[in-house]
């Protein structure tokens, strides 16, 4: 190898290797953002933007490349602006269905892995206005990150000598590196995760090919390693129509908007997150969605895999993954929206005081240390193990402008990996919540009918808060009574 050859590569990342190996044709790894706008775009603006700051990262003028020693990065020497910003129209009336089509038909589509793996498409006409559909592989960087990077090319304001730079007015002062402020709360469980995933790999093995290894490993004194064994043990979640052998086509799907000063106080008078909130709609829409689909949902608990940053929300715009993965019980089987409600609240509560993500990120590691022929394996096991990928990203709450058109609604889909067929997203721009489904065309036949409950699901609730008694406490069977009157 020449000095000029290696000056152009660079290692990459244990865990940034893991994701670009995960790629299947049944689950393309590819983050995908759907920015929809007030008025068409001009494409020759639109490239200069990406010229001059989606650029400004250099990992993007280099391809992912896996060689026998492990995986790198490599410049991209016949890097061609026009290969990766398409244009296109959308047939017929160019309205939502045809655009969901649309980003349908690119998510079941890989990139070209002879190129930087990132696909920018202009669509000319949408609703009166333009649309941007952004394609990114996940080796790059996690969802928070690349969320960031796509709101890096918008500005504050329609010109952008005017705009107020968005980390000043989102994001928090950038102090720090990200390892030393992530061991402050966590006080060096990052460090022993990563210890997992690279000197014990042996044991990692062990406990993925042989159950009951797992479950005396549980039983250590190193919590690192008990998560661990924990999250291998776990049981595979229930067979229902979302479950089972997936094909290469994807479809997706996206709600009308909620308003979030109506999603707020919702939590707050329940006592409860936004985030429990929305979660708990999506497992009553799924709940009706599995239903209608002839499944026996009383009584059913699925799992969703939710993506834990790990590191300060400044540092997003900082590529790589670094996130973690817990796995979150949807009480699918309980028909009282409240009760599903202090469910949900209850297993994130649960959550939010172990170390399940810190010990995900360590596995990442590890699988990326590994040899290949293992990493599908230990993929699958933990895919078995869940029904969904939940995702839920909190944007800039003011309109955002990119090459001086107004940025009306926001929409993205982190992918599935193994056998997960479905893809619940969730984003917050600009006073309202974006919902989002993505699925596999063989698992969801018709992501639609998911997220038109959205809505509805919400509305249950702000009716059992708007008609409740607040001077006493009530709860689940008071709710159950409300809505039996008033639906």
């Amino acid at each position: 190898m020449t000095d000029a050859e290696r000056g152009s590569r660079e290692a990459m990342s244990k865990v940034d290797t893991a994701w670009l190996r995960m790629e299947r044709p049944t689950n393309r790894m590819m983050i995908t953002g759907v920015l929809m706008f007030a008025s068409p775009l001009d494409p020759e603006r639109i490239k200069h933007l990406l010229l001059e700051r989606f650029l400004a990262f250099r990992r993007f003028r280099q391809k992912a490349v896996i060689g026998v020693n492990g995986a790198y990065w490599e410049t991209d020497r016949d890097f061609d602006i026009d290969w990766h910003v398409r244009v296109a129209a959308l047939p017929g009336a160019a309205d939502k269905v045809q655009l969901e089509n649309f980003v349908s038909e690119l998510a079941s589509s890989p990139l070209d892995l002879s190129k930087p793996l990132w696909q920018f498409h202009v669509v000319e006409d949408y609703r009166g206005g333009g649309a941007l559909v952004a394609r990114i592989h996940h080796c790059y960087a996690d969802g928070l990150a690349l969320v960031q990077v796509l709101l890096s090319l918008t500005d504050t304001a329609p010109q952008p000598e005017a705009h107020a730079e968005l980390a000043k007015t989102w994001l928090k002062r950038d102090r720090g590196t990200v390892l030393e402020r992530l061991l402050e709360p966590m006080q060096g469980g990052l460090q022993k995760a990563l210890a997992v995933g690279g000197r014990t790999w042996a044991k990692v093995a062990q406990m993925l090919s042989d159950p009951t290894a797992a479950a005396e490993f549980a039983h250590e004194g190193s919590e690192i390693t008990r998560e661990l064994a924990i999250a291998l043990t776990l049981s595979d979640d229930p067979r229902t129509t979302l479950k089972g052998r997936l094909g290469v086509a994807k479809r997706v799907a996206w709600a009308e908007p909620l308003p979030l000063d109506e999603v707020k106080p919702l939590g707050k008078a329940l006592g409860c997150t936004v985030n429990d909130v929305l979660l708990a709609c999506a497992a009553g829409a799924i709940r009706g969605y599995l239903r209608d689909c002839g499944d026996e949902v009383d009584g059913l608990t699925i799992r969703a895999t939710v993506p834990v940053n790990l590191r300060p929300l400044e540092h997003a715009r900082k590529l790589g993954n670094h996130f973690g993965l817990v796995f979150l019980d949807l009480p699918i089987g309980e028909p009282n929206p409240l009760r599903r409600l202090e469910r949900v609240a209850a297993c994130m509560r649960d959550l939010k005081g172990r170390r399940q993500a810190v010990v995900a990120l360590g596995l990442l590691a590890a699988l990326g240390m590994a040899p290949a022929a293992l990493q599908g394996p230990a993929l699958e096991l933990f895919s078995r193990k869940a029904t969904a990928v939940a995702t839920n990203v909190p944007g800039p709450q003011q309109p955002l402008f990119m090459a001086g058109i107004e940025v009306r609604e926001l929409m993205f889909w982190v992918p599935q990996t193994g056998s997960i067929g479905l893809g619940l997203s969730i984003l917050s721009y600009n006073g309202r919540v974006h919902f989002g489904v993505v699925g596999d065309h063989k698992r969801v036949k018709d992501p639609d009918a998911i997220v038109q409950r959205f809505g509805a699901e919400f509305e249950k609730l702000l009716l059992i808060a708007l008609m409740e008694d607040w001077s006493e406490d009530f709860g689940a069977p008071d709710a159950a009574a409300t809505l039996a009157r008033y639906l």
